[in-house]
């Protein structure tokens, strides 16, 4: 992969743009043909030709590009929420009556489009341990069409053996659909492992700057063409211009972001293991975590998103753990240029128990590591765990 070449250089026909380096921002809804027989043309193929925003931008189609690259895939679409890209891919794999594999404790979102809006339109879904693919094999059914996958998982970070869970699925004539959200292009591949399609959260790492909300989809030609024709002109839920264009700028940093960023969570994470106030750090590249083969394998590299499970003993201690830190903001999201934390107990009533039945224990704080000095962060959190 020309990395450079790809975030700096795809899809930017300078010459088409007056020789400007920066890509302008093609802010028009609609765009104007010279004949009924080149409107035509562009009615018959939408996703090829600019006609209207919601389905093709100019500006868009540059980050396409640069997408899909990275993902080593034929095409991407961009959405204007991981969500949307997520949904629109598993509206487009499904019909009434099918059923659908998905990684147990998925992104709140997915479990959200999967049991609740299609179910209500008699898809089923079946949510399994995928640190075993002999799970995913025996959930399988006759009317099994999707396998969703999220490696690492949310909040805990288990991968599944995305090689093995391909060629499962492929076997049978089943898709599949992985969430690379945390580890980006950068480092893991899951099309190259056999994937169909891949979704990224590009709010996250893929943008980095907290400053846009949007969502990718990579997949093969003719599966990226059915979606486009499919949910994705249906719903529009279409990326704006400009929030491409931002995009696009921010693509241009995403190798020496997550590089600062993968050696600040490694110092950040061996501290953390450390301190007799943290009872396990969950993350990929953790120390005692069980999947190391398969850590080696399938992952190139770490971002920088981790949860710790603190040595508290209630969820006034927790609070107060997170109250007290300085550098670390709290919000929903992560993957930007600054330290975040989210805590669990946060969506809980104040007087729940640590441990809710059929639910994450109210003692662990998701943090995301941004582009700080190392000992800074470090500092802040020996501070904020003082108070534990």
């Amino acid at each position: 992969m020309d990395l450079s070449h790809i975030l700096n250089h795809l899809g930017e026909d300078r010459e088409r743009y007056f020789g400007a380096v920066a890509p302008p921002i093609v802010q028009s809804s609609i765009f104007a043909f010279p004949t009924v027989a080149a409107m035509r043309d562009g009615f018959r193929d939408e996703l090829g030709h600019h006609v209207y925003t919601r389905g093709n931008n100019p500006t868009v189609a540059i980050l396409r590009k640069k997408v899909a690259a990275l993902e080593g895939a034929e095409d991407c679409l961009m959405f204007g929420s991981g969500a949307a890209a997520v949904s629109a891919g598993a509206i487009a794999c499904v019909a009434g009556g099918d059923h659908v594999v998905c990684v147990a404790r998925p992104y709140s979102w997915t479990r959200a489009v999967l049991q609740d809006l299609l179910g209500r339109f008699g898809v089923t879904t079946s949510f399994v341990d995928g640190t075993d693919v002999a799970n995913f094999e025996s959930a399988l059914t006759d009317r099994t069409r999707l396998i969703v996958l999220e490696s690492p998982n949310s909040m805990t970070f288990e991968q599944q053996d995305l090689a093995a869970v391909a060629k499962l699925a492929t076997s049978r004539g089943i898709r599949t659909l992985c969430d690379n959200s945390w580890a980006t292009p950068l480092n893991q591949s899951p099309i190259a492992l056999g994937i169909d399609l891949v979704a990224h959260s590009a709010t996250k790492y893929l943008n980095g700057h907290s400053d846009v909300v949007a969502g990718a989809l990579c997949g093969r030609h003719e599966i990226i063409e059915e979606i486009f024709k499919g949910p994705f002109m249906t719903l529009g839920a279409l990326l704006a211009p400009h929030d491409a264009w931002l995009m696009i700028r921010g693509l241009r940093t995403l190798s020496i972001r997550m590089q600062r960023i993968a050696a600040t969570s490694a110092e950040v994470r061996a501290f953390l293991e450390a301190h007799p106030k943290v009872r396990k750090v969950y993350a990929p590249f953790a120390s005692d975590n069980p999947q190391v083969a398969l850590t080696a394998q399938q992952l190139r590299g770490s971002s920088g998103l981790l949860t710790l499970e603190l040595d508290a003993r209630d969820v006034a201690a927790v609070e107060r753990f997170c109250d007290g830190l300085k550098r670390f903001l709290m919000t929903v999201s992560w993957g930007g240029y600054e330290s975040l934390l989210f805590p669990v107990a946060a969506v809980h009533p104040a007087d729940a128990p640590l441990q809710p039945p059929g639910a994450l224990p109210l003692n662990l704080v998701r943090l995301s590591i941004g582009l700080e000095e190392p000992a800074v962060l470090i500092r802040d959190l020996e501070e904020a765990l003082a108070r534990l």
